[in-house]
């Protein structure tokens, strides 16, 4: 997924870290995505390097 269309409320996966949950994008600053994940707390992640998995709210 390209990071552009991330943007702040949208909810997200880290395809390497299923344990995580799904998590909440809190802010992007160009390819740099700050998500707070339920069971691993916040992280910054690269989305030019990691390609986070879009989940819409309707599967929540």
């Amino acid at each position: 997924m390209s990071h552009l269309v991330l943007a702040p409320g949208m909810f997200v996966r880290h395809p390497h870290h299923p344990e995580w949950g799904v998590g909440q994008v809190q802010s992007r600053i160009d390819a740099t995505v700050t998500v707070t994940f339920p069971d691993a707390g916040k992280k910054v992640i690269n989305a030019s390097t990691v390609a986070l998995i879009l989940v819409f709210e309707t599967d929540l």
